[in-house]
């Protein structure tokens, strides 16, 4: 009785390896190409976007403003500029931002660590082309968020006009 069984499973196996082979997978929700000519097409449009600190501090003091840190939850807990809203970069989805951004109209700012000198713990910069600024700027204008603003400065830890919330915050 075991011998037949043996026999059968054996001859199983390979037909369902091969069903398996022929079925067919649907391709990957990923274009890489349609990215790349997002990105040319928003290259012009952010360079109108970038703004020094100042500018950064006054529109923070808007409050139709939204100021957005997309870090990890772990970094933004810990330390992030007062006021901040959170939403984790890879957490992106139209209906999450719908949640916390829900005008498509409304003014958001953006930084990143390589917009903070002087942490490293709190604060440790990206390889430049690599800063999250960019695709987060990218990402929110492909959701139709247009009216964004991106810290263009790189401000010392200890400038006085920056305010910081979170369990490592001074």
């Amino acid at each position: 009785m075991k011998s037949i069984t043996k026999i059968i499973v054996l001859i199983l196996i390979p037909i369902s390896m091969q069903a398996q082979a022929t079925k067919k997978l649907s391709k990957s929700k990923v274009d890489y190409n349609s990215f790349v000519e997002m990105s040319e097409e928003i290259m012009e449009y952010r360079e109108n976007r970038l703004i020094s600190l100042e500018l950064f501090l006054e529109y923070m003091a808007d409050e139709n403003t939204i100021l957005l840190d997309t870090r990890s939850e772990s970094a933004f807990n810990q330390k992030h500029l007062k006021g901040a809203t959170h939403i984790n970069f890879s957490d992106f989805t139209k209906g999450k931002l719908a949640k916390k951004i829900a005008s498509k109209e409304t003014r958001i700012l953006i930084y990143c660590n390589n917009n903070i000198d002087g942490d490293t713990i709190h604060f440790a910069s990206k390889m430049a082309p690599l800063a999250l600024n960019i695709p987060t700027f990218i990402n929110l204008y492909g959701y139709g968020y247009k009216n964004i603003y991106e810290l263009s400065s790189l401000v010392p830890i200890k400038d006085q006009r920056l305010q910081f919330s979170g369990t490592f915050a001074e």
